[in-house]
This record gives structure tokens, C-alpha cells and sequence, in this order.
């Protein structure tokens, strides 16, 4: 199935060559296609957003996704509606000004549960901490949104783009590379063809196939953990906190959603809905995951009276957490981006925030030399290495402190270590009380510093 702008098409592609490739389909003509822009290799959140920010700066691309995209209309729930069966992103300020600037956010707005607050704990320990929007002069700390809402507003932004050119249910079998452009094998439905352009970026998540192809390597670490990840309805109004608290198994939170009453705006919408991420140790999860009282009556235990009473589950997921983080982010005219070139564990919630600030920094990097060839009367070579390891080594320090955070996080507070529990207490208590701590760590958390 292929979904496309009949206009982008005509636009961006011009057939280059007709040749048979019988090594990979016997039975098929392998159509070579040649662009100006840019092709994108995985169509999730990261890639979709890409080729927006792209459009935005008049830059075109093709995006190739696996698997089908589902059919989906513009009036398709516009209204707020009640979801217990979806996984959900914490959405930085700096994400929504993003979102903002391509005009996507007043799509999204619906659907976005904004955090007004952050209560931040250890379980069974005295360490306490409060980050308030009031306190720190901000509109926000971020908003909270069902990664379907999400994904269908960016699909249909997409589909209906001039710039951009959608093919689903399509599968890269390989990428080569020569001075002057990059060129992409492509399986789909029966045929096959060969995308090239200047440059290719792969979006196509943390098990990245384009990254194989590459050959670029990785360095892991399992967390032996499990994320629980769902939602919940709670007897108590969100009133749009946070909450956070850390055990020994990992970080839990409950951060709070739209849902049929509304966004928690005043008394009138409150809202009952909220967002769970819940760790445990690899090989426990399955109980989580069945049965609802008992995992009610442990979020129940967890986090006592502060969330209220918790009256019901929607289905979960499961998903092992492993850190990946490849060797390079460049080879040749090929970057790797999103979960393919870090993929985090969720602790703050910051994966997805930093995979868009990169999306966001490459797009404005291209739309800069495009500008700057045009005013020399030249056209732009999106894939001049160079200049892609200009874009590699700009982020390094942005992606570097996130991931340093992350596994600070993570190894302190799961630490049974009574010397390092008593520290990290003290450490909450401290964040807390002195000032100019919270300013700095909320334009951090909130991607406003980088």
C-alpha cells in the first residue's frame, strides 16, 4: 500500500532508469527514482515529525515505512474520548514550541494534558521535592499526549504535505552509497524500486534495520527491568501534577491525561485519567500485566492517598529496557536519528524530547545551506559529510548530559546501598530547598536548555 501526494510525487521524483534486479525479485522491474531532498527510512513519530520539519523549510523527502499505515480521516475522533488502552509521551516545552513553530500543535492541542506541577519522592523515605510552574514563571512543564493521538495528527499532516511522499508496507532491503548521493533498495507489495538522494536518514527504531545495513555497531546495557506502561482512572481529580517516585526496582509515575470530562481546565473538566509507568525486574511483569486488582492495589501501594483511589486499568504493555546507543550517527550521507541512534530508558521521560530536538537541529542545519546555495545560485548537497558531522558533533553534548542523567538516575535510586539511600534523600531535599537548583534542572528537563 502506498499513501502519496500525487503533487509531491510529480515534484520530487523524476524516474532516472529502468533495470531488472534479479538477484533480489526475479519477476520484478526495479524502478531507480532520483530526488533533490531527503529519504527518510522509518515512518514513526521521529520520522514523520522529520519530514514535517523538512516541509516546513521547503525541503522535500520520501519516507518509507514497514508496516501499513492504518485510514484515517481529518474528522476522525475529534473529540475528546475516553482511552484506557494506549501508551502515552511526556511532551517537553520545548517539543510543544517545536510542534508550535510548524503549525502541528493546534491539531494536537485536543488531546494534550499539560503538567503544572512535578511531586518527586522515594518510596518509604523522608527525601521530598516540588517543581510548580508558579514558582519556576513558566506556562508548563510539558503536556501529556496518547502516542495514537499523536501519530495519526502527524500521519495526517503528512498525507496532506505537497514536500512529502509516503510509501507503507514497504521494506529496505539495502542502502548504497557513492560521491554524489545515497540510494535505498525498496520491497513493496510485489515490486521493487531504488530511491537516491543527497542524503538518507534512518528513523527505524532501536533495532534498526538501516543501521545493520550501515554497519554501524552498538554498545548496550540491559537494565533487567520491564516498563509497565498504560493507563489508569482515578476517583481523584489530576489536577494536572505529576507524580514521581522512586523504589528500588526503578522509577513510577503517574502523569495526568485528557479524558472524556476534559483536560482538568477548571472544576467542570476535571480529569480522571492518567498516564502509568510502572518498573519492575525482568521476569515479573506477567502478573502486572493480567491480572487489574492486583496491579491496582500495588500502584494503590506505591503511591498511597497521593493520586487518590485507583478504580480501573486499561490494558498494558510491556517493554524490556535495554540502553542503546550506536557507534556513530554518520556514515557517509547516512545519519542515523530517534531510538536507532539512542534509545534511552524512561526515567524523565526524555527519549522521545531529545530524538525531536535532533530532528529539529538537523532540519534547520539543511534549510541553512539550502538558503545558502540558493544565494549563490547553486543547488544545496543535503549529504556533504562535512557538514553531517558538524550536525553529529552539535548534539553530542545535549545527547551526552540526557544520557549521563538518565543513568544517574537510574543507578542511585536503584542502589540498596543505605549510605546511598540516605544521600539521595538528602539530595531531593536539597534540590527542594536551595535556591536556583530548580530553575536550572526544569529548562533542562523541559529541553529549553541544551
Amino acid at each position: 500500500m502506498t499513501t502519496h501526494n500525487p503533487t509531491a510525487t510529480a515534484n520530487v521524483l523524476s524516474d532516472t532508469a529502468q533495470t531488472t534486479n534479479s538477484a533480489t525479485n526475479p519477476a520484478t522491474t526495479q524502478t531507480a527514482k532520483h530526488l533533490d531532498g531527503v529519504v527518510i527510512i522509518g515512518g514513526g513519530h521521529v520520522g514523520l515529525s522529520f519530514a514535517l520539519l523538512l516541509a516546513h523549510h521547503g525541503i522535500d523527502s520520501v519516507l518509507v515505512e514497514q508496516s501499513v499505515y492504518p485510514t484515517i480521516s481529518p474528522d476522525d475522533d475529534t473529540a475528546r474520548t475516553q482511552y484506557l488502552d494506549s501508551r502515552n509521551t511526556a511532551l517537553s516545552r520545548r517539543t510543544v514550541q517545536i510542534y508550535e513553530r510548524i503549525g502541528l500543535w493546534q491539531s494536537l492541542q485536543s488531546h494534550a494534558c499539560r503538567i503544572d506541577s512535578v511531586h518527586i519522592s522515594e518510596l518509604g523515605s523522608f527525601g521530598r521535592a516540588v517543581l510548580d510552574k508558579k514558582a519556576e514563571g513558566v506556562e508548563s512543564f510539558g503536556q501529556v499526549m496518547e502516542n495514537a493521538w499523536l501519530g495519526r495528527q502527524l500521519l495526517l499532516a503528512a498525507k496532506a504535505n505537497a514536500h512529502i511522499t509516503l510509501h507503507d508496507d514497504a521494506k529496505v532491503v539495502n542502502i548504497t552509497q557513492d560521491a554524489t548521493s545515497a540510494s535505498v533498495s525498496v520491497e513493496q507489495a510485489g515490486r521493487a524500486f531504488v530511491l537516491s538522494a543527497p542524503l538518507v536518514v534512518a528513523c527505524d527504531g532501536s533495532q534498526s534495520p538501516s543501521r545493520a545495513l550501515l554497519g554501524i555497531g552498538t554498545s548496550t546495557h540491559d537494565y533487567n527491568q520491564v516498563g509497565i506502561v498504560g493507563v489508569v482512572q482515578t476517583d481523584k481529580p489530576h489536577q494536572h501534577i505529576g507524580i514521581e517516585k522512586f523504589s528500588e526496582v526503578g522509577p513510577l509515575a503517574v502523569l495526568p491525561l485528557t479524558d472524556g470530562r476534559g483536560d482538568g481546565a477548571d472544576d467542570s473538566t476535571a480529569g480522571f485519567r492518567r498516564s502509568v509507568v510502572f518498573i519492575c525486574p525482568k521476569g515479573e511483569e506477567a502478573r502486572y500485566l493480567q491480572d487489574d486488582e492486583f496491579f491496582l492495589a500495588t500502584l494503590q501501594q506505591v503511591f498511597g492517598d497521593d493520586a487518590g483511589r485507583f478504580v480501573q486499568a486499561g490494558r498494558r504493555g510491556a517493554y524490556p529496557l535495554t540502553k542503546i546507543l550506536a557507534d556513530r550517527q554518520v556514515v557517509g550521507r547516512c545519519v542515523v536519528m530517534g531510538n536507532a541512534a539512542h534509545t534511552l530508558h524512561p526515567v524523565a521521560g526524555q527519549g522521545f524530547n531529545l530524538c525531536l530536538r535532533d530532528a529539529d537541529t538537523l532540519a534547520a542545519m539543511l534549510a541553512h545551506e539550502k538558503r545558502q546555495a540558493q544565494a549563490a545560485g547553486k543547488t544545496a548537497d543535503l549529504g556533504d559529510y562535512q557538514k553531517l558531522r558538524a550536525y553529529e558533533q552539535a548534539r553530542q553534548k545535549d545527547q551526552q548530559r540526557v544520557i549521563k542523567f538518565c543513568d544517574t538516575v537510574v543507578g542511585s535510586f536503584t542502589s540498596k546501598n543505605p549510605v546511598m539511600k540516605f544521600a539521595r534523600n538528602v539530595g531531593l531535599i536539597a534540590f527542594d530547598k536551595i535556591p536556583g537548583i530548580k530553575p536550572m534542572v526544569a529548562a533542562y528537563a523541559m529541553g529549553l536548555k541544551s
